[in-house]
């Protein structure tokens, strides 16, 4: 193939990228093909099969090295979207009795969760409460007002 082949493709390959959602995979396979283009613009493309064997090759080279940092780079500039830390504060209404230190369940914005009593006193059924942690599934509650 001719050298402004492989560049056309690459141009595709990139633009293919940016059009699709996912987790970068097309654009080193177009990375490849431009490094083909270049060689054989320099004429060290070689015969066909050579240069099809030279695209695999960086292709596959480049994705196993850039593929994971580039990804590392992205998720690092994107919002944080676990909601789940952001739950301290919220109010808990316990749907059964709770006593210092033990679960139960409380409900909060609609769900039930397993609730932990991290208060210094009981929390009657109905009680009206706080999140003061969030660990994995479970909640620690504080009963409004217990210090």
């Amino acid at each position: 193939m001719l050298w402004w082949h492989w560049v056309v493709i690459g141009f595709v390959l990139a633009v293919l990228e940016i059009l699709t959602p996912g987790g970068f995979f097309i654009m080193f396979f177009g990375v490849g093909a431009f490094i083909v283009g270049v060689l054989s613009l320099i004429g060290l493309g070689g015969p066909q099969w050579l240069q099809w064997l030279l695209f695999s090759g960086f292709s596959i080279v480049s994705l196993l090295l850039f593929r994971e940092p580039l990804l590392r780079r992205v998720r690092a500039t994107l919002p944080a979207t676990d909601t789940v830390d952001k739950l301290e504060g919220e109010p808990v209404v316990a749907l059964e009795d709770i006593a210092v230190g033990a679960r139960g369940r409380a409900e909060l914005h609609g769900s039930t969760w397993s609730a932990r009593n991290a208060g210094t006193a009981a929390i009657p059924r109905g009680g009206r409460c706080r999140v003061v942690r969030v660990d994995g599934l479970v909640i620690w509650i504080q009963r409004e007002g217990d210090a």
